[in-house]
């Protein structure tokens, strides 16, 4: 009642969880209850809740001192993590990193350096994305209506085409017939037909796509996608704020394609819940002048050192093999309940970042948006913290330090559920 009162309530809560404290892959209430982590936090939270190391970092740096504006004077923090993040994204060229707060900033970052090198205008974005929702970031998110609603005009110049989902293509079509029409449609008829290539910056894309309904796209996807941004000479912007930092097994999900971006927009998981947004992109890019675009707590020093932390975390458990090895294991344990339940329509993912949607019927394919509702409702109800993204899509992506004994004990509990909701009529 007293968030009803004073809080914005722009914000949307999946259920009535207010958090009390947080260990590993557990959350506890302000009740005492507890609910095993299937959702990370919103995917903060890939090495799980106050890790000691992490905190052990912050601890130390925040003695020191807690900020002193990146943007004017130097500190070690930013320096160390720069160079380990141009060690891990993907690509052996030169780069350079820009360090904001979140997610959003970062894909303003990017396009804003895009603009800045490229002196175009123009971009090619997706429907069903999630950038932000900054003015600017917001121009490229396509994800819900009300996202977008009564905020136009936004940044002129982007374009949105169909993003490649097998399981509702845009085209009607049916992989590997189709012969990634997908791809072909955004040179033949967008390109080609009235979008001058040569007034467009790049294209900004989510490896997975994230509130779109954790949707991966075919195996070739983005291979001929970069083959589009090589011919005409636009920039490949990667959006890895949900999928990054070993969420999908690797340190960034365009990997599993052998993509190598031009930059890299990267935030929610990296500082452990801490706020940090970064873009990495290849050192030529960023030729903007000092004072073009800067961030007084971008690079907060504190968030900086649990950056740091987090990565030895993820080097020193072998974490990107956890969450290869748990991940297959509930994409298993997913497709025999696709198997056995009507209701569940399809099941798609890689490492820990995996979405099973739910239908009304496997002939029809149509969203049951109520009743992924209701699953989530009672999972949580029954000690699971796990929520929806899409029109009617669980999201299972657990923080990547999980183990077996805690994936078999939530995914019983999402099996019962499931199978009780299954056998409702509407």
């Amino acid at each position: 009642k007293k968030d009803e009162t004073f809080v914005s309530q722009s914000y949307v809560r999946f259920y009535p969880l207010v958090i009390e404290s947080g260990k590993g892959c557990i959350v506890r209430d302000i009740d005492g209850n507890e609910y095993i982590d299937f959702n990370s936090g919103l995917v903060c939270l890939n090495v799980g809740h106050c890790h000691p190391k992490v905190v052990d970092a912050v601890k130390k740096q925040s003695e020191k001192f807690l900020s002193y504006s990146n943007t004017d004077f130097y500190y070690r923090p930013v320096v160390d993590l720069a160079e380990k993040l141009c060690e891990i994204t993907p690509g052996q060229f030169d780069k350079k990193v820009y360090f904001g707060n979140s997610g959003a900033e970062a894909v303003e970052a990017a396009v804003k350096l895009s603009k800045w090198h490229t002196r175009k205008q123009r971009f090619i974005a997706f429907i069903s994305a999630f950038h932000g929702r900054t003015l600017g970031a917001l121009s490229f998110t396509a994800s819900k209506p009300v996202q977008r609603r009564y905020f136009f005009p936004m940044v002129p110049g982007v374009t949105h085409v169909p993003y490649p989902n097998c399981y509702h293509c845009a085209f009607k079509l049916s992989y590997p017939d189709c012969d990634y029409w997908c791809v072909d449609f955004i040179d033949e008829m967008v390109l080609q037909k009235y979008v001058p290539p040569e007034e467009v910056a790049g294209i900004l894309v989510e490896p997975i796509q994230g509130e779109g309904g954790y949707v991966v796209p075919p195996p070739e996807y983005f291979q001929r996608l970069k083959r589009i941004t090589d011919k005409y000479g636009l920039l490949f912007i990667d959006d890895e704020v949900q999928a990054g930092v070993g969420r999908t097994g690797r340190w960034f999900a365009i990997e599993h394609w052998k993509v190598e971006p031009d930059v890299v927009c990267i935030a929610k998981s990296i500082a452990s819940g801490l706020p940090l947004g970064v873009i990495v992109s290849r050192a030529r890019l960023m030729d903007w002048e000092g004072g073009s675009h800067a961030s007084t707590f971008g690079g907060n020093p504190v968030s900086c050192v649990a950056a740091l932390a987090l990565i030895d975390v993820i080097k020193e458990e072998k974490l990107l093999e956890n969450a290869t090895k748990q991940g297959n294991y509930i994409m298993k344990r997913l497709e025999n309940l696709k198997d056995e339940y009507e209701i569940v329509g399809d099941v798609r993912g890689k490492g820990l970042m995996i979405g099973a949607e739910i239908v009304e019927n496997k002939k029809t394919k149509k969203p049951a948006k109520e009743k992924a509702s209701e699953i989530m409702t009672r999972c949580w109800k029954r000690g699971i913290a796990i929520i929806t993204c899409g029109v009617s899509t669980l999201r299972v992506a657990p923080p990547i330090i999980i183990t077996r004994e805690l994936v078999d004990a939530a995914l019983d509990i999402v099996e019962d559920v499931i199978k009780e909701v299954s056998k409702e009529k509407k």
